[in-house]
């Protein structure tokens, strides 16, 4: 199986047994050591995965790691394991003090669901504050799978992983600016958009006139772009068919192949709010049994893929909408959202909707 495979596996297990994992030992068991086992590590010998690693901190003596991953005797990876229901904020100065009383190179933070990667990126031998890598079992995605790759012992290349860790950083950073100028658009980035075709002086009453209408366009840009790579796709598998059949033809009997395209593009945004549905839901089901549909004219969510159980339905053209099941038949309610955010708005509404299907 590949890496991803395997994680997806692991992370089906971890919603199983989340509910159930009562303590920070059971976590160790059910999903921190089999996540290093996916990595290829022997985690039952302790020469190379060794337990309650001795990471003296100054006068203190007999402080102790979870678990260290030594490579050629000399640890190299620090890790510090939380039960699943901890929040890590609150543990990562502990696993910072750790890592300059050893040689370790990076250090992993982890409650066995989330696990963040840490360097000394900043300053040699001292922990950045924030992680390079954060890999999160109930959020899996191919570009942090493609970097955990690294991680795998028969990958493992220490300075390699270290030009990556840098880059990532700084990836991680303008993500973060762009995602906030997506969510909110500062004075800044207003003024420079609008500098590209306004000649006038970009007073404050300028920059609040073209805030909303910037951010919209900014969604749309992303939306269509993804939308174009979709169709990119389609077209390329398309072709590649007909190809394939044309030399599958019977020379004295061609027939000429047909496909019909789907006119459905599943955009960004929509997937974006599949996602803060399915963190509203997880309390209350198993989010393997949340599913979605999308349609010409709305993006549906499922309960077990079933058509006729929909929990509730998006329309995120011009005017967005969140649209509920109604106890009259053949009837439903419907609540303007003014963004994806006022979707937390009617959590209890969605939860209510579940529950009459469950």
């Amino acid at each position: 199986m590949e890496l991803k495979e395997k994680l997806q596996s692991l992370a089906s297990r971890a919603e199983i047994l989340y509910e159930q994992i009562k303590t920070e030992e059971a976590t160790k068991q059910s999903l921190i050591l089999p996540f290093f086992q996916i990595l290829e590590y022997d985690v039952f010998n302790p020469l190379e995965f060794c337990p309650e690693f001795v990471a003296d901190v100054g006068i203190k003596k007999g402080e102790k790691v979870d678990y260290c991953i030594l490579i050629n005797d000399v640890p190299t990876i620090l890790i510090e394991a939380k039960a699943c229901f901890d929040k890590l904020e609150k543990h990562d100065s502990q696993l910072f003090r750790y890592f300059s009383t050893t040689k370790a190179r990076f250090a992993i933070l982890t409650n066995g669901v989330l696990y963040r990667i840490y360097t000394d990126l900043d300053e040699p031998n001292i922990m950045d504050k924030a992680p390079f890598l954060e890999i999160d079992l109930f959020n899996l995605k191919d570009s942090s799978i493609e970097y955990l790759k690294q991680f795998q012992k028969s990958n493992l290349d220490l300075n390699n992983i270290y030009n990556s860790a840098s880059e990532l950083k700084y990836m991680n950073l303008i993500k973060m600016v762009l995602k906030n100028d997506l969510e909110s658009p500062s004075d800044d980035f207003i003024s420079y958009i609008v500098g590209n075709f306004f000649d006038g002086r970009k007073t404050s009453s300028i920059i609040e006139k073209f805030r909303p209408l910037i951010k919209k366009t900014y969604i749309q840009f992303i939306t269509e772009l993804m939308s174009e790579k979709f169709e990119a796709t389609l077209k390329g598998a398309k072709e590649a068919l007909i190809v394939k059949d044309a030399s599958n033809d019977d020379k004295d009997n061609k027939i000429e192949p047909s496909i019909e395209i789907s006119k459905i593009v599943t955009t960004f945004e929509e997937l974006e709010a599949f996602a803060i549905i399915k963190s509203i839901l997880r309390s209350d089901v198993k989010l393997d049994r949340v599913t979605s549909k999308d349609t010409e004219s709305y993006f549906g969510v499922l309960l077990d893929n079933n058509v006729r159980k929909w929990i509730c339905r998006l329309d995120l053209g011009l005017t967005k909408s969140l649209i509920l099941p109604s106890e009259i038949k053949n009837k439903y309610n419907k609540f303007l959202l003014e963004s994806l955010d006022d979707l937390y708005k009617y959590n209890k509404e969605i939860l209510e909707s579940l529950r009459i299907l469950l």
